[in-house]
């Protein structure tokens, strides 16, 4: 009698390599931070790592960019999940993200079943799942068993179809097809679906089931061949290697990932702080976005930042609403948005003390206007696109310093101050003359003045320079260092580093009165400055204002860590600022807040890219050229990143001594504070001074 032999699995092979391959974690009480951790999407639609057979502790979603569910505080809607399967005796191990070709898999030796799912890099609106196991084990469900229970179904002849309707009348649709194989002992389960969504009516069943006939005409294999394809292209601009540092490397991937799969190319791209990877802060769109995310598309994926700055520009009708409303001119954005660009800040929250507490960030935080200004800038640097600036963005820069320009007021000296607001620290609510505030909105009036003078309206050009170089900017030359706003060195001088190990909240720990009286800050307020507009600020202040304000961080938010690591970079403290960048790194493959349950922090992720381009390498976009100074730390190596200026592919390999440039047209550079050179293709090597003998801004 001859022996059974299994046939060849129908589920490909990842390779194992470690520094691409995220294990997701096996124990029940981790659940819902391995969903966030391995989700999987295409920037249009994305989908949490929930289990097949979902079960106890899980929280699956499939969410599509931009589609909210409605009032009064609206939230990503929940679209139907579209994965079920019947799998008997499953365990959770065995499940792994693969970085390189965004796949999640599923080895389960427990069960002996495997899976493979992918939302398409390559057709915006295709899903597909592969599955196999023994027949005893795997067998076809409901695909929708997931789905939410507001979740309508149909069936159209071998198409399930499932929806999802907002009360304000967007929704989602998803439809299927399954083809089953029983091969001997073990049964193929090729799931192939489609899905269509709309922001203010319901969605089309006939497009849905039309795409899946185009679909399924394709097959799995086509499908999958391509979504890899589509991978590898995103990656060639993108790809980050750290040598010497494997754990890091692999970090630093993951981050990678989830910001390229956050935001679509085409249209617009409403980029919420945990992306479509749960529902924290309901998806809303904050600073996180123009200011972490952004900066880091529009250098790997161009045509993505171009999307999220299009949600912007289609969202300045509020905007000028907003200003209007304040009796002041220009365009006054949100510090929350969803669909139509009015604010949707809660007005009140549970804090972790259980204690209601007021939410004062729409009406304090303004910085958000000319946060949104920057974003713009940063996209016309990083991709030298000559004509954003001039046409479709020219409002986001103008208009927002429009809005300064009426905003401001001057006292008897002829200085200029902001009043009543809320800078990026958020323990201090209501100050004057907040530094981060007032350099923003300066550097705010003075690029939008450059853009009139563009233009030949030099008279109100002039007037935005003159109210610019008067605000009152915190520079206190007797310290040598910046004031965070007008009266806080008056304050109780505490200090985070020797109230406990951060991160921590402080109000847990003080009370929110007493932080607010304290000098203890959330997250970089004045440093932040260093690392957006360093320009703005006096040579030789990054040093002192960072040794002043880092030990009063608690690092509170998640947005802190990755900052104080390109400042510290920058700084010439590299050591420290590799300390500072693992934090942000591990931040949710460790789960270090607790918060990672609810989704993946985008904007740490565009930090931690930050904190390896700006701070490690020292680089920075100019009209005319690239600047580099590269402040390796000790652990690493070398550190090598791949992007995109201004149209041509650029990779930079740094080490300790040199400076390897790879591009493929010529490319003016400044190395280490030298002379602009000509970067001759295909590469050329420029040797750099240890840290220790170099100056630091």
């Amino acid at each position: 009698m001859s022996a059974t032999v299994d046939p060849p699995s129908r589920i490909s092979e990842i390779d194992e390599d470690p520094t691409w391959v995220v294990p997701l974690p096996d124990d029940l009480a981790l659940e819902r931070v391995g969903e966030a951790i391995g989700a999987i999407g295409n920037g249009h639609a994305g989908i949490r790592a929930s289990l097949e057979e979902d079960g106890p502790g899980s929280g699956p979603l499939f969410a599509v960019n931009g589609i909210y569910d409605g009032e009064p505080v609206p939230r990503l809607l929940e679209g139907p999940v579209w994965t079920g399967l019947a799998v008997r005796d499953g365990s959770r191990r065995g499940r792994r993200l693969d970085l390189r070709t965004g796949v999640l898999v599923r080895h389960d030796d427990d069960s002996g079943v495997r899976t493979i799912q992918l939302v398409s890099a390559a057709r915006p609106h295709a899903l597909a799942l592969r599955a196999e196991g023994p027949v005893d084990r795997l067998d076809v469900a409901d695909p929708f068993a997931a789905a939410p229970p507001t979740a309508e179904r149909v069936r159209r002849g071998d198409v399930d179809l499932a929806w999802t309707a907002a009360p304000g009348g967007g929704g989602i649709a998803v439809g299927v097809r399954d083809r089953v194989e029983v091969v001997g002992a073990r049964r193929v389960v090729e799931r192939i679906g489609a899905w269509a969504a709309g922001p203010s009516g319901p969605p089309d069943l006939d497009e849905v089931v039309a795409r899946l006939d185009e679909l399924a005409e394709a097959g799995f294999d086509r499908l999958y061949a391509e979504h890899r394809a589509a991978w590898a292209e995103r990656w060639a601009s993108a790809e980050v290697a750290i040598d010497g540092a494997p754990d890091d490397e692999l970090a630093a991937r993951f981050a990678l990932f989830h910001l390229l799969a956050c935001a679509p190319e085409e249209g617009e791209a409403a980029v919420g702080p945990r992306g479509l990877t749960g529902h924290a802060y309901g998806g809303h769109v904050f600073w996180d976005a123009d200011v972490y995310v952004l900066p880091a598309l529009a250098a790997m994926r161009p045509a993505a930042a171009r999307a999220m700055l299009e949600y912007r520009i289609r969202r300045l009708p509020a905007a000028r609403a907003a200003a209007a409303a304040l009796g002041l001119r220009g365009a006054r954005f949100p510090w929350e948005s969803a669909t139509d660009g009015t604010d949707v800040t809660p007005r009140q929250l549970v804090g972790l003390d259980g204690v209601p507490v007021p939410v004062r960030t729409a009406e304090q935080e303004e910085h958000i206007v000319a946060d949104v200004a920057w974003a713009a800038d940063a996209y016309a640097r990083w991709t030298g696109d000559a004509t954003f600036l001039a046409g479709p963005g020219r409002s986001l820069v103008v208009e927002t310093a429009e809005y300064w320009a009426s905003r401001v007021r001057l006292d008897d000296d002829g200085r200029a101050h902001i009043e009543g607001v809320m800078g990026p620290d958020e323990y201090h609510e209501a100050v004057d003359d907040n530094a981060f505030t007032n350099v923003m909105a300066r550097w705010n009036l003075r690029r939008g003045a450059a853009l009139l003078e563009e233009e030949g309206d030099h008279d109100r050009a002039a007037a935005w320079r003159r109210l610019a170089d008067r605000l009152v900017d915190g520079w206190d030359p007797e310290r040598g260092r910046h004031e965070q706003f007008a009266g806080y060195w008056d304050l109780e001088p505490l200090r985070a580093d020797r109230l406990g190990t951060r991160p921590f909240a402080a109000p847990l720990v003080l009370g929110r009165e007493r932080v607010a009286g304290s000098q203890i800050i959330k997250q970089p307020d004045v440093v932040m400055l260093h690392h957006l507009v360093p320009e703005e600020l006096p040579p030789g202040s990054l040093a002192a204002d960072v040794a002043f304000y880092e030990p009063r961080t608690s690092h509170g938010s998640s947005l802190s860590p990755a900052i104080y690591a390109a400042v510290l970079a920058r700084a010439g403290q590299p050591d420290r600022a590799l300390a500072a960048w693992r934090l942000a790194a591990r931040l949710d493959l460790d789960d270090l807040t607790g918060t990672t349950a609810s989704g993946v922090h985008l904007a740490t992720m565009g930090g931690v890219w930050q904190a390896l381009v700006h701070g490690f390498l020292g680089m920075r976009p100019h009209p005319d050229h690239l600047s580099l100074d590269p402040c390796l730390p000790t652990a690493w190596r070398g550190l090598t990143v791949r992007l995109r200026f201004q149209g041509q592919l650029v990779a930079v390999r740094a080490r300790h001594d040199a400076v390897t440039v790879e591009c493929e047209q010529p490319l003016a550079l400044r190395v280490a504070g030298g002379p602009t050179v000509t970067c001759a293709p295909p590469c050329q090597r420029f040797p750099v001074a240890p840290p220790a003998e170099r100056s630091t801004r």
